[in-house]
């Protein structure tokens, strides 16, 4: 990983990049979302125009937290935290010299197999009269066959067309939804005044996976079926939203984000990304610790090492365990991490002791994590004794539940949530897990509790009652 990293920076500098900081994982000046969910996110003002201090083509590495995906995490990719590779330019090249110099990193410096890449690009809309973004197709094109790759292109407009039919074998397909990038969706979609524009999609085959017809008939790049790992992503911001339709940006950006794990899982031929340098020595503590191997209990395993290294770094940029916002996302992650744990019946010295590991993978990376690392370990440690003190009454208490043979309420939730710090998602997974069924309208009924405890707390306290 570290060899990754190192090479993707030396290339950018040698292109003229300046390294910019990275940002912390909590944007104080951004309310759209609670963490720094991709690099690009703290550039925004300078993608739509303003002069950045360091100048127009711009690198770095920034730690990111999807919070969003942490439902997802147990599969052999989705992680909550990982690391980003970033370049830009902000009105300087456009996408040959950014596709080239993205080839030459993968190939040349990762190392990837060429015959192995497949990318995606943007099949435009005569609707809105954005056209085929054949440039960019061109480029791959010259690139591929200069490797002694086949070329071929597909159409497919849409993943359900991509599942039905295949791609047929092509290494460059067009996509519409899949290769349009801004922050709210389509080119009809997107935010007044934000930028968006065409993408170009790289993605790993992995011909040892066998395809997931659960996800579709056949297997193609935007598939999920397993066989293709996306690994980058190289956007071409030309646009704007206004009320009126969209606008060509007053300079052409490109933004470029490339997962870390990602592009590390593909360099070792493991489309398991748990198995790169910063996730598997926290898998080998966790079967050290737990006497039990990684196969059989690699779904465990994966929450609680993702889990752990994302609380890491949100303890180590000044978050601490709360309620609401920020904080209870932190939560969250920490109490998942243990409900886990106690399932592979750790000891409760194991979430530090994984943690410790994060921290001492990424000292030399993030000395500021390693600076903090008293901090982080104190605050896991506290949270976790909080949480174990109840959690196996917590967890009697929905088995008892369970055995009353009817749908779980959201007041069941409330309950479990008040009388012992269950995390309401948990609390729903778990149950799900059990095999229980939940009313629909759970969530209405949970809120419902809130708001009238709220009230009587409120109406306590006008009465001097605390």
């Amino acid at each position: 990983m570290e060899e990754i990293r190192r090479g993707f920076l030396d290339l950018v500098a040698a292109r003229g990049h300046k390294i910019v900081d990275r940002a912390p994982l909590v944007l104080r000046d951004d309310s759209t979302t609670l963490f720094t969910g991709s690099g690009m996110q703290p550039l925004v003002p300078y993608l739509l125009g303003a002069d950045h201090p360091q100048g127009d083509v711009l690198a770095d590495v920034q730690p990111c937290l999807r919070s969003q995906d942490i439902d997802e995490v147990g599969d052999n990719r989705h992680t909550t935290f990982f690391e980003m590779l970033g370049n830009w330019s902000l009105g300087g090249y456009f996408k040959d010299e950014q596709i080239r110099m993205l080839w030459e990193f993968l190939v040349e410096i990762v190392g990837l197999d060429p015959n192995r890449l497949y990318v995606s690009v943007y099949s435009g809309d005569e609707a809105l009269g954005i056209p085929r973004d054949t440039d960019s197709a061109d480029i791959w094109t010259e690139l591929f066959t200069a490797a002694g790759v086949s070329a071929d292109r597909v159409v497919l407009d849409t993943e359900q067309r991509g599942d039905d039919e295949g791609h047929h074998g092509a290494h460059i397909c067009f996509y519409r939804d899949k290769n349009w990038w801004s922050r709210g969706g389509g080119p009809d979609t997107m935010p007044i005044g934000d930028p968006g524009g065409p993408d170009t999609e790289v993605f790993y085959y992995f011909p040892q996976v066998e395809h997931d017809t659960a996800f579709g008939r056949h297997s193609h790049p935007n598939s999920d079926g397993g066989q293709f790992l996306e690994i980058g992503n190289s956007v071409f911001m030309q646009f704007t939203r206004t009320e009126s339709g969209l606008r060509e940006l007053g300079r052409r950006n490109v933004d470029f984000g490339g997962g870390l794990e990602r592009i590390a899982a593909a360099s070792i031929d493991s489309p398991d990304v748990y198995r790169v340098s910063t996730l598997w020595p926290l898998i080998e503590r966790l079967e050290t610790l737990s006497g039990r191997t990684y196969d059989e209990n690699t779904h465990a395993m994966r929450i609680i090492a993702d889990h752990i290294r994302g609380a890491v770094f949100v303890i180590g940029d000044g978050v601490k365990p709360a309620g609401k916002e920020h904080g209870y996302v932190l939560r969250r992650l920490i109490r998942r991490a243990i409900r886990f744990a106690h399932g592979l019946e750790l000891p409760d010295s194991a979430i530090g002791e994984v943690a410790r590991v994060v921290i001492d993978i990424y000292a030399d990376a993030y000395p500021d994590i390693a600076a903090a690392g008293d901090d982080i370990l104190a605050t896991l440690a506290k949270e976790e004794r909080s949480f174990r003190r109840t959690l196996g009454k917590g967890l009697r208490e929905l088995r008892r539940l369970g055995k009353e043979n009817r749908p779980l309420t959201g007041e069941d939730f409330y309950t479990l949530y008040d009388r012992y710090g269950f995390p309401v998602e948990l609390a729903v997974e778990e149950a799900f897990a059990r095999g229980l069924t939940v009313t629909d309208n759970w969530r209405t009924e949970f809120d419902e509790c809130t708001l009238q405890q709220r009230e009587r707390s409120q109406a306590g306290s006008k009465l001097g009652v605390s």
